[in-house]
Parts: structure tokens; sequence; C-alpha cells
């Protein structure tokens, strides 16, 4: 039998009000000043103000960095470090969604491993020594599990591409999983991300590097999501609350197996159209269970049943299909789009940076650029 490494954080809390748990967290630790890392509309709107708010009745002192983009760039991350160090700070507060964490990982990450503030050179497995430092995540979307994950992705501006650090040293010491910080995300947000989650499940569940401990949480975050996303995009606090277990859950399992070509597709249509995360898995998900169906197994009728589908009497290809209709309907129900503005001559680069992304070795079926290129057809306008 393989060996299988699971690297989880330390602490995690969940719930309604998980937040007031900061300020013992940070006295317990006799830490002094925090490095609050948050996108200009967190803070625009006063969400990023329910943790600094708490910080500032507890007497703890805090610097916030706010130059995060929705796809982070290798200079916002080298722009974080100079800033961390000039801060002061023993300490970071990430919040936000997959952009302030991954963000807030590269600072942490290079802040203790100086000699990569180059960033690139931490893409794949990085080598790093050191441990990130202590690092507070709090996720305001029910979708990229960041606060979970080995993983970040930064942005190449230069080159158009994104790439993937994997690291055990960058996930962050305690999660703090608050539904109550995700109430005033938009629709549109709540679906992409949710979507994003069900990407992250769906290809865990189906990685070449999938295994017993990964299932059980990859099948238990896809019953979740199949029940609580729509009434999350309605801003119902139960389908809030659903959605921010299920995509802790679910990152607890594909940062530790892997993902597909979902997201390796996902990665480059962000690159180079700056189309949202959770669009493109949308877009690219039901396409690329087609294509992976006969490669699945019987983890197809597991993701029709996790969807309350009655799989009984239904032959292989039956429920195949089932599970593939499934995701498409919730797809459209949540008001994601389903095709996309591709130029025809940026097909080729976008086939090939899809093949060269660090998550398609874990495709189970392994696919060719004249593949990729038939898939990206299929959401062109």
């Amino acid at each position: 039998m393989a060996v299988n490494r699971f690297v989880l954080n330390g602490t995690s809390f969940h719930g309604h009000g998980a937040i007031g748990e900061i300020p013992g967290i940070v006295k317990g630790k006799g830490l002094k000043k925090a490095f609050v890392a948050s996108d200009p509309d967190l803070v625009k709107f006063g969400v990023s103000a329910k943790v600094t708010d708490l910080l500032a009745e507890n007497g703890i002192e805090y610097e916030l960095y706010s130059d995060i983009k929705p796809n982070p760039t290798i200079e916002n991350v080298q722009h974080g470090v100079d800033a961390y160090k000039a801060s002061g700070a023993d300490f970071m507060i990430t919040i936000g969604g997959g952009s302030s964490m991954d963000t807030g990982k590269g600072i942490g990450i290079i802040v203790n491993n100086p000699e990569f503030y180059d960033v690139r050179s931490l893409e794949g497995l990085s080598p790093t020594k050191n441990r990130t430092v202590f690092t507070i995540a709090v996720p305001t979307t029910g979708g990229t599990g960041a606060e979970s994950t080995i993983n970040y992705v930064i942005t190449d501006v230069e080159k158009k591409r994104k790439f993937v650090c994997v690291d055990p040293n960058d996930i962050p010491d305690v999660a703090v999983v608050d539904p109550d910080m995700m109430s005033s995300m938009p629709k549109g947000l709540t679906a992409s991300t949710g979507m994003d989650a069900l990407t992250h499940a769906i290809e865990g569940y189906t990685t070449a590097g999938a295994w017993e401990l990964a299932d059980c949480l990859d099948l238990k975050a896809i019953q979740l999501i199949a029940k609580n996303l729509r009434k999350a995009v309605e801003n119902d606090p139960d389908g809030r609350e659903g959605m921010a277990l299920a995509q802790y859950v679910t990152a607890m399992a594909y940062s530790n197996v892997g993902l597909g070509i979902a997201h390796s597709m996902a990665h480059t249509l962000g690159a180079v159209y700056d189309t949202p995360h959770g669009v493109a898995c949308a877009m690219m998900l039901p396409i690329v269970m087609e294509f992976n169906r006969e490669y699945t197994g019987t983890k197809f009728k597991d993701i029709a049943e996790a969807f309350d589908v009655d799989t009984t009497g239904m032959s292989e290809e039956e429920y195949r299909q089932a599970a593939i209709d499934a995701v498409k309907q919730l797809s459209v129900d949540v008001g994601i789009p389903t095709k996309l503005a591709i130029k025809e001559e940026d097909l080729p680069f976008l086939c090939e940076s899809a093949a060269a992304d660090a998550c398609a070795p874990g495709n189970p079926r392994q696919a060719s650029i004249a593949d990729f290129e038939e898939m990206f057809r299929k959401i062109m306008e």
C-alpha cells in the first residue's frame, strides 16, 4: 500500500461568531502586532472591520494591508513582503477569499524564507525550509478553502500564466470559519465560489491520488454543497453555514490528494482573460466530467446520489450522466454562464498552459493538446 500524507491546520474554529475567538488566540500566543491582509472591497464595505474592531477593542495593534488583486500577482506578494517587514508585525491575519489567502501565504513564506523573494522559484513543490509566519486565516467566501490548504496560486503577469505553489509550510496555523463573515457576499460571488468548492470536491474525489480518508471528506462536501449552495445564494443563514463547512471540508481533502484539468483550464482562463476562478471552474467542470466519465469507476454513482438522485436500477452509463446533469443543473440554477469570449488565436497558448499546469497530472484521464482544444471550444461563444 502507498504511503499517503495528510497535512491539516493545527486548530480551526467553526460557527456563527467564531471570530470572537481571535483575541484569545493572539493573547494566548503572546503575539503583539497583526499584519492584516484583506482585499480593498472587504475593507470598503466594512467586512474586514469585524475583525480589526475586535483587535482594537482588545488592545491588539494591527496594520492593514489591502494591496490585493482578484488574481494576486508576483508584485502583490513582493510589495506585501516589504510592507510586512516595515510594519513591525509578528503575525498575520488573512481576511477574504482565495486572493487574500494566497497573497498572505506568499508573504508569510517569503518573510521566513527570504531567498524566495523572486516568487517564481516557489512554483510546484516549494523547497522551503521554514514555516510561514504565524497566521490566522478568516475566509469570507464559501469556496476556495484556502484557509485549510497547502497550496496557493500566483499570477505571472509578464508571462500571462498562473502557477501553483505546493508547500506544507504555508498552511495557516489557525482557521476561523465564521459564516457571518460571508453574509455580505453578493449572489454572483456566492455562486462562483460555491461552484469552485464543488469542483474541488468532485476533482478531489476522482483524482488519480484519491484515497479513503480524502474520499469521505470530498463526498460529504458534495452532499453539503448540493443541499446548501442554492440557499446560500439567497443569503439563507443555514445555507451560508453549510457552504462554510463544505468548502473547508473539501479543501482538507484536495489539498492532500490534488485536483485535475478543470482547475488546469480554469487557471489559464484566469491568467489570460482574468475570468473569475470559480466561474471558470464551474464552466469547465461538467465538460471535464464528461471527458473523465469512463475513468471514474463507480464514483459518479456516489456523486449522483449526493445530489439526491435515485440511482436504483440505473446502468453505469445512466448514473454517470445523472451526475453530470446534476452538476450542470446546479450551475444553471445559481446563474453561472456557460459561454466565454475565447479568441481563436489564443487557443494554442491556452491548451499548452493547461497541459503544463501543476493540477493536470492529477486528472484520472490524461489529456492531449487536442483534447484541451476540444474542451475549450465547448465554452466558446
